[in-house]
């Protein structure tokens, strides 16, 4: 998602946000304290990169419109005014970037490890963008849609993590809630 606050035309992660603005990393860090087990996920380490989970910048492997549709299909009361960097791949080329993929069986909660298994080490220019999202997250959103609950628009949908700072300034901004073409 676009930043709120956010300034020069380089994403960064939140760990090295800390050092830059502190103000503006504890509003971003808050978003952890939702729930108890999410707060632990700041500290989860993330194998293969040898770093944190906010060590690392956190992608969508595919265009946000597909979680807007999937969650409207569940009449979530989803904003319809969230906005999203369309970020070129080679854009990451310079940085390690790995996938993080989790399914509902395999899945242990925020507060554990992540399994080596669930991180796969990617090649940017072998890099293909998702079309749809994983049967596992539509489930999902039904399961707690149905159930009245506050749920992770994300959950097992793969991240693409990447360590390091990402240049935005040829980025698009979209609007999730726009049909694809």
């Amino acid at each position: 998602m676009v930043p709120k606050k956010m300034f020069g035309d380089q994403l960064m992660p939140l760990n090295r946000l800390k050092v830059k603005d502190e103000e503006l990393y504890k509003k971003y860090i808050k978003k952890y304290e939702d729930h108890p087990k999410r707060k632990k996920l700041p500290q989860r380490k993330i194998p293969k990169l040898d770093c944190l989970w906010n060590g690392v910048l956190h992608f969508l492997p595919l265009h946000p419109n597909h979680v807007y549709e999937a969650l409207k299909t569940f009449e979530v009361n989803a904003r319809t005014d969230l906005l999203f960097f369309e970020i070129p791949i080679d854009n990451l080329s310079n940085n390690q970037n790995v996938i993080y993929q989790t399914d509902k069986t395999s899945y242990r909660g925020p507060d554990k490890v992540i399994p080596d298994e669930h991180i796969h080490t990617i090649d940017t220019q072998q890099y293909h963008e998702l079309t749809s999202i994983p049967q596992d997250t539509v489930d999902y959103y039904k399961e707690e849609s149905g159930k009245g609950n506050k749920f992770g628009m994300f959950q097992f949908i793969p991240h693409l993590f990447s360590y390091g700072e990402v240049d935005i300034s040829n980025a698009e901004v979209v609007n999730w809630s726009n049909k694809l073409h």
